[in-house]
């Protein structure tokens, strides 16, 4: 199910802790254009934790979101998030088919995967000829219990799509990263790449080498804390602090007094986060920090982590090189795109 290869057009649906991202790519000559896209917020406590507490709620708003968006696609990839996912690299004979490594990982998963086989989904992909043995390859596991896979299934069912891939949020964070380094750091290869997704209710780090994940970190840190503030400070319901956080119309003092205290605390954040990986690795130094997730928006934010940490810092736009159709509102679109990587990661297995 995670390296299930397609030729059919997909909807990317990030099912995140508070909304529904769909993004739709068409590709025409090595170029890509955005067909569709669109955010739907989730009902309050339908995704804990990023496990899909309710699954007709969630199924509703990916509706919604697919109306909203205008698309006319009903095949649809979403993704569970890797800390519900064993992802392993084992080295098997270079000269078994497809069928008789299914075969043999078959036989040997349990050595692998902590759980029950019966309880879980599992796929494999190749990687390439295992380093300094020409008759072995590398092939990359990745397993997790069916309910994850179960759950988002029924999601996309609900919303009136059929899913065709499930991914992995690192896999699609991949895919969305290796293309932005095709622009952005002239390919990606041989350099440290970090990401910082500052969302809603949690901050994901992950590091890069050579395009590929090699550290991925989750702290409790948010933009939910900011609208909290916003709430307790100003008298609003939650609600109506996260309007005014995206609207605006707050009084004089909210950047001063609310704003640059959370960006100061973001930023310490993202240098804790930085230092507990180079303590937990043998990589000494990060090239590129890539800030991606709603917080990222935050005027001023890339500059002053960038003042901090003291490495290049830049915000998160899969999108940079792609044209639109006439339909996909390009403002709002601007102004998403940090929150898009890993549904644009997931609409790009389109063309796998």
């Amino acid at each position: 199910m995670f390296f299930k290869k397609k030729s059919t057009p997909l909807l990317g649906i990030d099912i995140s802790g508070s909304a529904i991202k769909l993004l739709e790519l068409s590709e025409s000559g090595g170029k890509y254009r955005i067909e569709s896209y669109s955010v739907e917020p989730l009902p309050a406590n339908s995704v804990v934790d990023k496990n899909i507490a309710d699954a007709d709620a969630v199924g509703e708003a990916i509706g919604r979101a697919v109306k909203k968006s205008g698309s006319r696609t009903k095949h649809g990839a979403a993704a569970v998030s890797g800390s519900a996912v064993i992802t392993k690299i084992i080295t098997m004979s270079a000269g078994l088919s497809d069928e008789d490594m299914e075969s043999q990982i078959q036989l040997e998963a349990d050595q692998y995967i902590p759980f029950p086989l019966e309880e879980v989904s599992m796929d494999f992909e190749v990687l390439g000829p295992t380093e300094g043995s020409e008759d072995q390859v590398d092939v990359l596991l990745a397993a997790s219990r069916s309910e994850n896979v179960d759950l988002r299934i029924a999601a996309l069912e609900v919303g009136g799509l059929e899913a065709k891939v499930v991914d992995v949020e690192a896999f699609a964070l991949e895919n969305a990263v290796s293309m932005m380094a095709r622009e952005l750091f002239g390919g990606g290869e041989g350099q440290v790449i970090a990401v910082a997704d500052v969302g809603s209710a949690a901050t994901t780090f992950s590091v890069l080498e050579n395009l590929k994940i090699v550290y991925s970190r989750e702290q409790a840190f948010g933009g939910a804390q900011l609208t909290e503030d916003i709430q307790r400070r100003y008298g609003l319901s939650y609600e109506e602090a996260g309007l005014a956080k995206k609207q605006g119309g707050l009084p004089d003092n909210y950047e001063p007094e609310v704003l640059d205290p959370f960006k100061e605390a973001m930023s310490q954040q993202i240098s804790r986060a930085q230092q507990f990986f180079f303590s937990s690795s043998s990589i000494t130094q990060i090239d590129h920090i890539i800030l991606a997730g709603g917080c990222a928006s935050i005027a001023g934010i890339a500059g002053m982590i960038e003042t901090a940490i003291g490495i290049s810092t830049v915000i998160a736009n899969p999108f940079t090189n792609m044209t639109l159709a006439r339909r996909v509102p390009a403002q709002a679109l601007s102004n998403d795109a940090p929150s898009l990587m890993v549904s644009c990661g997931l609409a790009l297995r389109s063309f796998d």
